[in-house]
């Protein structure tokens, strides 16, 4: 059985190592140049090009071609798309596999929207690969990782609303009055659109605030693994789990750095928690 993300589904290292998660890059364009989201693309470069830049970058699913590509073998395959109501990822994935079966005819593909993005596509690939380990089939598969979807919580807070805003993923106004009151606000999702949390005044009580969201809206987290994931802030990363650790007990906790995609959306500092 094989594994297949786009690539907004951000992986660190160790996950590399132990689990194998073909990726299917997006694309992005910024001033004139289109870089493709995969494993060559320097984020950190990126990052300083886009503070620099006056535009906004501009994103683009990848091809139904690409995904042909990993839907080749023998194997069968489990996709993990970037929710359906953020990208048309999932359209050309569910494509791809309409194209693909027509010519090779039957091979079993099952393509999930993830309903979130970056770390949760991240604990969506990983929990699939705990099920194959574990031996179960297809149907079972597919039965319990959706389940696992609808039960996930994505929360995230940004240092700016300025990418969302010219991405038309939220209103302008919301932006503008955070950042006259210096509002913090916690966005989360709601059937994979992009939604208002609540609203904190301040910085350093929006953080405190973003640890306590964890333990109100997590239930059995000794059963869970929380995903997150950071825009070039590592260091505030690592103070929220070292919050959380103290308050909650995850069966887990993994970091991972956001690639291309997640970084044009999250933007310099952002942080995303997934449980």
């Amino acid at each position: 059985m094989k594994i297949v993300a786009d690539s907004c589904c951000d992986l660190n290292e160790d996950i590399k190592k132990e689990v194998n998660i073909a990726i299917a890059p997006l694309t992005i364009q910024l001033e004139g140049m289109t870089y493709r989201d995969d494993q060559y693309l320097d984020i950190d470069r990126f990052i300083k090009k886009m503070r620099n830049s006056k535009e906004l970058p501009k994103t683009a699913c990848p091809s139904p071609q690409e995904f042909i590509e990993q839907y080749k073998g023998e194997e069968s395959v489990f996709v993990v798309t970037l929710s359906s109501a953020l990208s048309g990822t999932y359209k050309s994935a569910m494509l791809a596999k309409e194209m693909f079966l027509e010519d090779i005819g039957n091979k079993f593909i099952h393509i999930f929207d993830s309903l979130s993005a970056s770390v949760g596509e991240t604990l969506i690939s990983l929990k699939i690969d705990e099920f194959i380990k574990k031996g179960h089939g297809e149907p079972e598969i597919v039965e319990k990782v959706n389940k696992y979807i609808q039960d996930m919580k994505t929360f995230f807070m940004l240092e700016t609303l300025e990418s969302l805003v010219k991405a038309g993923r939220i209103h302008p106004l919301v932006a503008k009055v955070s950042t006259v009151l210096n509002i913090k606000p916690i966005m989360t999702t709601a059937e994979g659109s992009i939604k208002l949390h609540e609203k904190v005044i301040g910085a350093k009580k929006a953080f405190r605030r973003f640890v306590e969201v964890v333990g109100e809206q997590g239930v059995h987290l000794e059963d869970k693994v929380l995903g997150i994931a950071h825009c070039n802030c590592l260091d505030k990363a690592l103070a929220f789990k070292e919050e959380v650790l103290k308050r909650y007990k995850f069966k887990d906790i993994i970091i991972v750095k956001t690639a291309g995609i997640s970084t044009v959306y999250a933007n310099e500092g952002g942080l995303i928690v997934v449980f």
